[in-house]
């Protein structure tokens, strides 16, 4: 029960936040995390297409890629769990360059683009790896890599419930985005790894 409320629960935040990203289309330009940004960068054209690329293919990713992970669905429909793979790995890498550019221009300055820069990179590797291992029909690897890419990925998910809370704990929103460039990504690496393991014990059973 507890496993399948966790489940529910894990969707339910892929599928909110995969949509967040619309609300910058119908909202007003200063926006979420647009309010740190000057109006130099906000009217820079090549940013804007970064910017907007990044989320929302990013948000594509997101409310797709939880389904990867749905044995019943790519047991059923194997077609359909091929192509939701391609669609996320294609989504993955505008969104992961795109990510890697604005990171440059990321709010907090150098500790803040350094976070999110290493976080795209992985996002980047860990996808080509997971369509790599895929093409070579090493299904084990495939799993493996895209368990890392897709917590990656997540990091969407969790820089939203990490920032609100540590801006409220130092009072200052630069500090905490600072922190969360790190913190939004790299315990859900950790999380990632250890489910690998916990994947490759089952298989040598």
């Amino acid at each position: 029960m507890t496993k399948k409320l966790g489940y529910i629960i894990f969707v339910a935040f892929c599928i909110a936040i995969g949509f967040y990203p619309a609300l910058y289309f119908i909202m007003d330009t200063k926006f979420g995390i647009l309010n740190s940004k000057s109006n130099l960068l906000l009217n820079n054209g090549i940013w804007n297409i970064a910017f907007y690329t990044h989320i929302s293919l990013g948000g594509l990713a997101l409310l797709i890629g939880w389904t990867q992970f749905n044995k019943s669905l790519r047991k059923k429909n194997i077609n359909l769990h091929r192509n939701l793979g391609k669609v996320y790995l294609i989504s993955v890498f505008f969104s992961g360059f795109s990510g890697l550019y604005i990171a440059y221009f990321a709010t907090g300055g150098m500790a803040s683009t350094l976070g999110f820069s290493c976080l795209a990179i992985i996002w980047l590797y860990t996808s080509l790896r997971a369509f790599l291992e895929i093409k070579n029909r090493s299904i084990s690897k495939h799993q493996k890599f895209m368990t890392y890419s897709f917590a990656a990925c997540f990091a969407a998910v969790t820089l939203r419930i990490w920032l609100p809370i540590l801006t409220g704990f130092f009072n200052d929103f630069i500090t905490a985005y600072r922190i969360v460039a790190w913190l939004c990504w790299i315990p859900n690496i950790i999380v990632a790894y250890y489910m690998v393991k916990h994947q490759e014990h089952l298989r040598t059973r």
